[in-house]
């Protein structure tokens, strides 16, 4: 493949499948640890794309690249994480102030909430709440459909209690 044309299925992706990127960014960090997350997603995808050989769908594609980037820059967080805490001494930046909107609060719940589960539960939660079928995500990660569903059950209902909680305190 050559180089333009790299570059126009970087622009087709992310234009027609860029909520995925988000999903997965908001799903796997918090806070300023997005944007990073999304850099290192968007270069996974522009990476990845030489190996794409049209054999799946390229969401399914995207899926699986974003998915498995995010899983290696969670398990590399510490490093990371101990490299912005020695930069934000040197540089600390302000937050915007205001309050959230309702809904907006009770998305950044669902998101934390979620950000507190394993990786691999992580992946199925934001690849269910993107609508991909069982049999998608099984393949993804190599599981077997009932496993997956069993364990978006287990999820729904452990996240559903957790917002309840959430709710309650606040």
């Amino acid at each position: 493949m050559n180089s333009p044309e790299q570059h126009q299925l970087f622009d087709c992706w992310t234009r027609e499948h860029g909520a995925i990127l988000h999903h997965v960014a908001h799903g796997f960090a918090e806070g300023d640890d997005r944007q990073d997350l999304m850099q290192e997603l968007l270069l996974a995808v522009w990476k990845a794309i030489p190996a794409f050989r049209w054999e799946a769908q390229p969401s399914t594609f995207l899926y699986r690249v974003t998915h498995n980037a995010a899983m290696t820059w969670q398990r590399t967080r510490r490093n990371y994480r101990r490299n912005v805490e020695q930069f934000s001494t040197l540089a600390p930046v302000a937050e915007a102030g205001g309050a959230a909107a309702p809904d907006a609060e009770r998305l950044e719940a669902l998101y934390a909430a979620i950000r507190e589960l394993p990786p691999l539960d992580r992946s199925l939660i934001l690849l269910s709440l993107d609508g991909l079928s069982y049999r998608g995500m099984a393949a993804l990660h190599g599981l077997s459909e009932g496993n997956v569903g069993a364990r978006l059950t287990r999820l729904r209902q452990k996240l559903a209690i957790t917002l309840k909680e959430t709710c309650h305190e606040t």
